[in-house]
């Protein structure tokens, strides 16, 4: 393929679509204490984690997977030193046992394992420090949730990343995403190099959605939207299956799920409702295929301009994907899919991030309502013209005015959701 952009899509694929056990916070905290505590050589006889607010607000009310229930920072510490292994990265606590659960049980009831702010302007940084006798290591991830960036022991840094080439949020170069060019790879990249990539999307997060839909996580929100009977037996379909995955997800179910920008619940929402539309639709493998790259990489794209973490539901941002992914697969024109986006942006922008929980299986939901609606309107010529709050008259340039507001213009919306969730 001769379009310059073809493997940088694809490298961005590889660098985002990655299974991770669990909310993806708490995750990179066992991740730093595994790693620290392997850097120890024994287990710590104190142990303290700084993180930043964002940190905070995503791990707060997550249940810990593998932890038999156990949620909060110090359960994400704990559970890292205790049944971590490094080796496996963001599905670092796959090997969690009972016994091990049991054990950080016990250190919780203890005054083992402290945690304190730090303060940082970098919403996804993180230190933990252990230990031992005369042994001391420090851990430092930053930007991204494997990102170490300093390593030290007794003193000695054994690895520091070069500031210089820290890309803030996001890795490599997404110069190159604008939903045109996201349109053409779509229409026209081989589908060889990636069905492995999206096969395991597929796998992964429909066996938790599934899974949801099953078993009793949280206030079974998908198997109730289900039982709704409402009129449009697809879209109720696409809400109850991304609900239940990520219900599932943030009340510790113990399956994977392949991540979109460092999210859980991001990578489901913009991958589920794809999946149902085109099974419900008998639509072809290679067409479904063609539907996932356009929906990870628009989210992808919303998300560059957001950042990892912030104030703005990272849910809207994927689920207007998949909207957008739909009427793509419809048939839409390059027009109507800038529609479907546009409709979703005006409408449900300003959903608030409170931080990582069950509940945000119901925002999944209420954005998929949304994105659905936009998707209809779209497919019928409808839209919101630019002028329409902080719709404007192009759709990069709305997806650019909505980033600017998440990333920029709640920051302080961020510290006070933050001050609301600490207060006693």
């Amino acid at each position: 393929m001769n379009n310059p952009f073809y493997q940088a899509f694809l490298a961005i694929l590889e660098e985002e679509l990655v299974p991770a056990l669990g909310c993806t916070e708490p995750i990179a905290i066992a991740y730093a204490a595994a790693k620290a505590k392997e850097l120890l050589g024994c287990f710590p006889e104190q142990a303290l984690l700084e993180c930043s607010g964002n940190i905070i607000k995503n791990v707060n009310s997550v249940t810990v997977p593998n932890s038999g229930g156990l949620t909060g920072l110090r359960a994400s510490l704990l559970a890292g030193l205790v049944g971590g292994v490094a080796r496996e990265e963001l599905q670092v606590l796959a090997s969690m046992t009972a016994a091990h659960s049991e054990r950080v049980r016990r250190l919780l009831l203890s005054d083992f394992g402290q945690v304190r702010l730090l303060p940082t302007d970098i919403s996804l940084h993180l230190v933990v420090k252990l230990t031992a006798k005369q042994e001391r290591v420090t851990v430092e991830i930053k930007h991204r949730h494997l990102d170490i960036t300093l390593i030290e022991k007794n003193g000695r840094i054994l690895f520091q990343a070069d500031q210089g080439s820290q890309a803030g949020d996001t890795g490599g170069d997404r110069s190159w995403l604008t939903v045109k060019n996201i349109y053409e790879f779509s229409n026209s990249v081989s589908l060889d190099p990636v069905r492995s990539l999206l096969d395991r999307q597929i796998s992964c997060n429909l066996a938790i959605a599934e899974e949801g839909l099953r078993s009793h996580y949280g206030v079974g929100i998908g198997r109730t939207i289900l039982e709704l009977g409402q009129d449009e037996a697809v879209k109720s379909k696409m809400k109850a299956y991304a609900a239940a995955a990520s219900e599932a997800r943030m009340s510790g179910c113990g399956l994977p799920v392949v991540t979109n920008s460092g999210s859980g619940n991001q990578g489901i929402a913009a991958s589920v409702p794809v999946i149902i539309y085109a099974r419900e639709h008998k639509l072809t493998k290679d067409q479904l295929y063609r539907g996932l790259l356009f929906s990870n990489l628009l989210t992808i794209h919303q998300k560059t301009l957001i950042g990892r973490l912030s104030a703005f539901c990272g849910a809207v941002s994927a689920a207007c994907s998949s909207g957008a992914a739909l009427t793509y697969l419809a048939g839409g024109s390059l027009e109507q899919i800038g529609q479907t986006i546009t409709n979703m942006l005006a409408n449900v922008a300003g959903i608030v991030c409170d931080g990582a929980k069950p509940s945000c299986a119901a925002k999944i939901a209420s954005c998929l309502d949304a994105a659905y609606l936009a998707h209809v309107l779209a497919m019928k010529g409808r839209n919101y013209p630019g002028g329409t709050g902080i719709v404007k008259d192009g759709v990069e340039e709305t997806i650019a005015a909505v980033g600017r507001m998440a990333c920029r213009g709640m920051r302080q919306t961020d510290r006070e959701i933050l001050a609301i969730m600490l207060e006693a």
